[in-house]
């Protein structure tokens, strides 16, 4: 028998891969930039038919938890190959904040928290993402490289600020992230003078500002 060949099927799935990319892309590029942008401006962005855009996503508010759940997985990750690697605790846990800078993914959670109902799936996303975090903190922590009355919800919030920053271009503003993070890397990884006032934010304080 000859080689294998790709089916039609398989080019359509392909192309329909390609074509989700493009919108969550662009959905990602349009609503940080402008949280009140129409859905109709994200398939001008990725290029796509409006009837398109609306076959895979009904409306905003799907397009938009399609995102977080997006953002979430790719943060698990980062999360879980900071714990896969066995170096230098201190190293992994400032390549992890980097690498999670970088990946922008508590950009939609400053523009978009309480905007869109959040689902089960989201609220499972946040679980792990959290519980992720607290174990890579902990390990950190029991090492002696980070603070130990940080938590893994301080984090959350110390990136939700990072996102934030905006000077000039896309590039700019890479650098001057990293600078404040260069900042922070610093404060996490100094031994305090004094405690940090109050307690941190609960899983709770954080989870209920995804409700609308």
């Amino acid at each position: 028998m000859g080689a294998t060949t790709t089916t039609p099927l398989s080019g359509r799935r392909a192309e329909a891969a390609r074509n989700d990319q493009r919108i969550l892309d662009a959905a990602r590029a349009v609503f940080t930039a402008d949280p009140g942008a129409p859905i109709s401006a994200v398939a001008a962005q990725a290029g796509v038919g409006i009837s398109a855009l609306y076959r895979r996503y009904r409306s905003k508010d799907e397009l938009l938890q399609r995102l977080s759940a997006d953002g979430l997985r790719r943060y698990i990750a980062a999360v879980e190959a900071a714990l896969a690697d066995d170096d230098d605790p201190w190293s992994a846990f400032a390549g992890f904040m980097r690498r999670s800078l970088d990946a922008g993914t508590s950009s939609l959670t400053v523009r978009f928290a309480g905007a869109f109902p959040a689902t089960d799936e989201l609220r499972q996303l946040g679980r792990k993402a959290f519980e992720s975090t607290e174990h890579l903190l902990a390990r950190a922590q029991a090492a002696g490289a980070v603070r130990a009355d940080i938590t893994g919800s301080d984090l959350s919030l110390l990136f939700e600020q990072l996102q934030a920053l905006h000077v000039g271009d896309e590039q700019r503003t890479q650098q001057v992230r990293h600078r404040a993070l260069a900042l922070l890397l610093d404060a996490l990884h100094t031994t305090p003078a004094e405690p940090l006032p109050g307690p941190p934010p609960s899983w709770d304080e954080l989870g209920r500002r995804y409700e609308r």
